[in-house]
């Protein structure tokens, strides 16, 4: 089964599927931030959080230990979150389409031309500047009430009181960085040119084929 990659090319492949699973998971997970309230650890991502606080018998607060999405996109602690999970969310999708299509570039002969493994690296550029841009927005939403809760009620945008980043977050942002630079850059040597000697055999052979079948319509 021949490719129409090359090796530079198989290898851009699969980084833009690890770059893409990468950044994907770390979108999912509830791990960007983590704190504390009523002596519970607690985590977010943009849409998703660890353990919140309800009301229990006598109006007294008690932590609920689960992760979950929050119940509506309005719930979502601040509009920079909300424009945070838009953004990253449409990076994500555009890293994981142009990865489908080099995985399967690596199966398929004539999918991807030197021109088209160019396109495809621009759009790997808007998608890991679209996730990148997620990550430039995401402490603007510091200075909520929910997250202050969180983090001792001294956060604000940029500083993050006694929370700390987490894994999740640094996740991100190096997927979208690798997809930005290296994989954008490996893009370009990524397909195959045709061989104008293929290419040439490939019209003879249409013609012969056109020539033959008009030949026996045109037999009484």
């Amino acid at each position: 089964m021949r490719s129409s990659l090359t090796l530079v090319g198989t290898l851009w492949a699969f980084l833009s599927l690890g770059t893409a699973v990468a950044s994907s998971t770390s979108y999912f997970l509830p791990y960007w931030l983590f704190g504390s309230q009523l002596g519970k650890p607690v985590s977010f991502s943009t849409f998703r959080r660890c353990n919140y606080p309800v009301r229990g018998e006598g109006h007294s607060l008690i932590m609920v230990e689960e992760c979950g999405r929050y119940a509506s996109f309005s719930a979502i602690p601040s509009l920079a979150w909300q424009m945070c999970t838009v953004v990253t969310g449409a990076g994500c999708a555009l890293l994981l389409l142009v990865a489908l299509a080099a995985v399967l570039g690596c199966c398929m002969e004539g999918l991807i031309s030197r021109m088209m493994g160019r396109c495809m690296g621009a759009a790997q550029f808007v998608g890991g500047l679209l996730i990148s841009s997620g990550c430039a927005l995401y402490p603007l939403g510091w200075n909520s009430p929910e997250i202050m809760q969180t983090c001792g009620n001294v956060s604000n945008q940029f500083q993050l009181g006694t929370c700390r980043l987490g894994w999740a977050y640094y996740c991100a942002g190096g997927a979208a960085a690798a997809a930005m630079l290296i994989c954008t850059w490996l893009s370009c040597f990524a397909g195959r040119n045709p061989k104008p000697v293929m290419l040439a055999e490939s019209i003879m052979r249409n013609t012969n084929s056109y020539a033959m079948e008009l030949d026996h319509c045109l037999k009484p």
